[in-house]
């Protein structure tokens, strides 16, 4: 018998009974908050001494294993479908923020795991070579995508000569990944030594079938290891902040966003200076 927790749940009534909120006993007595929310609901319906005396029975002998609600699970699959394949750490921020539910992060990814496949192990340690670097065009482009609410930001850059390309799409597919990638190799860039992005679900599939036509190497960033993109994402912060800023956008936006974006291709190409290129014009680098 954990006698630790039975001095706890001794304390936590004492201070609850003296005015003082749950939040700050279990603050101070380390516990989780809606432990001491289940022990004192418990204790004000059967009394201390009896409720001491069943959670003392409770602990001996072999404790079943607690089954998930079948809703509860169904609402962590919607969570996570519904803000794009989102860790466990935020699913678990979504359920308190919006059904006043506390559960483990544990406990979440092996609800997920009975319904999706969350990381394929080989991936983990897979050799993807040097940080690439570039010292004359088309030598390394690096692509990204940009999340403007129903609107994505497909982007691309030429790392050394900072040519840049932009295209607007209503998902986040790979199909429309493939698009972006003909339509940047085609108008703009022709082929590359390597080309790198994420691992995003729209460069893969079709995306990947399909990239050997226009660069010899292909390289998948590393996650969480922003310097090996800070190319895009530097352009992705010049787009946000120069061109569409922070905004969500409708799908029916499309048209008239291009006609922005266009616009700020045509400046940043022709008349926009570059520190990183001695304050010159990509174009006059290329």
């Amino acid at each position: 018998m954990d006698v630790l927790n039975l001095t706890k749940i001794t304390i936590a009534w004492e201070m609850y009974e003296s005015g003082i909120p749950k939040t700050h006993i279990a603050s101070k007595l380390q516990v989780n908050r809606e432990t001491v929310h289940i022990w004192i609901k418990e204790i004000a319906e059967v009394g201390l001494l009896e409720f001491m005396d069943q959670y003392t029975q409770a602990k001996k002998g072999e404790r079943s294993k607690r089954k998930i609600d079948g809703l509860l699970k169904s609402r962590i699959y919607r969570l996570r479908e519904d803000y794009r394949d989102c860790c466990g750490q935020k699913i678990r921020e979504f359920l308190f923020n919006e059904y006043g539910i506390t559960l483990s992060t544990t406990t979440i990814y092996k609800i997920l795991a009975e319904k999706y496949t969350l990381r394929s192990k080989w991936k983990k340690n897979q050799i993807r070579g040097l940080i690439p670097e570039a010292g004359k065009p088309r030598e390394v482009i690096q692509m990204d995508s940009v999340d403007f609410g129903a609107v994505f930001a497909f982007t691309a850059v030429d790392i050394f000569s900072k040519e840049v390309n932009v295209g607007l799409y209503p998902s986040l597919t790979a199909k429309d990944g493939l698009d972006f990638l003909n339509l940047s190799f085609n108008n703009r860039f022709n082929h590359t030594e390597l080309l790198q992005t994420d691992g995003g679900p729209e460069f893969k599939a079709e995306f990947r079938s399909n990239v050997f036509k226009y660069a010899d190497r292909f390289r998948v960033s590393r996650p969480y290891k922003k310097n090996e993109q800070s190319y895009i994402e530097s352009f992705n912060r010049s787009l946000r902040k120069e061109c569409l800023g922070w905004i969500k956008y409708k799908a029916s936006e499309i048209p008239e966003l291009t006609n922005l974006v266009d616009l700020f291709l045509m400046r940043y190409h022709y008349h926009r200076p570059h520190m990183g290129l001695g304050m010159k014009v990509p174009l006059e680098r290329s």
